[in-house]
């Protein structure tokens, strides 16, 4: 997995090999096939430890910081831990969303990965995170709860991060205190 990682964020998706992974980990090709099966399958795997921070067998909204979150009476407080939480998760994650977005412009098999994990799995974790701030208090008025997770699984999203991190090179400090206040304005009702 340390291969295939330094292998897709040195030189991307295309420019990666099976085999060039198998020779920096040690290993044969075959047994790189016979573990991962396919390149987009490797790099998935590899993702989802960066999605989750580890290789640990639990759901991402029942490990121990959404699950905080979720218990948090105080929205505001959800916001922030919200904030923090996703980017932790972005600073690990963008550089590979960023192989995956490139190989996903021309393979139908990464498209198919990035919708999967950009659109249906994070939308459908954004409406629960949503659903938890919606329970302890007043969204803005005329903001449905599902409206609020479409706004919140956008400013949330790889693209704005590479926009606010990269593009126009704010801190990680910088772009959390945004996230969370912007957040916080977009969805909250009351003060």
């Amino acid at each position: 997995m340390r291969a295939a990682t330094g292998h897709f964020l040195e030189t991307g998706y295309a420019g990666t090999s099976m085999s060039a992974i198998a020779g920096t980990a040690g290993v044969s090709a075959d047994t790189v096939y016979k573990t991962f099966g396919s390149k987009i399958q490797l790099l998935k795997e590899v993702l989802d430890v960066a999605i989750g921070g580890d290789d640990a067998p639990v759901d991402l909204l029942d490990r121990s910081g959404p699950q905080a979150l979720r218990d948090s009476t105080d929205q505001r407080v959800q916001v922030r831990m919200l904030a923090a939480g996703v980017t932790d998760q972005l600073e690990r994650i963008r550089p590979l969303d960023d192989v995956l977005r490139g190989a996903a412009a021309v393979d139908r098999e990464a498209a198919a990965l990035r919708e999967d994990i950009q659109v249906r799995q994070r939308r459908a974790a954004m409406g629960t995170v949503v659903g938890w701030i919606a329970a302890r208090g007043p969204l803005r008025p005329g903001l449905s709860a599902r409206r609020a997770a479409q706004v919140v699984w956008t400013l949330t999203s790889p693209e704005v991060h590479l926009l606010m991190r990269d593009t126009g090179g704010w801190s990680r400090v910088a772009y959390r205190a945004w996230l969370e206040q912007t957040i916080a304005d977009s969805i909250l009702g009351g003060p």
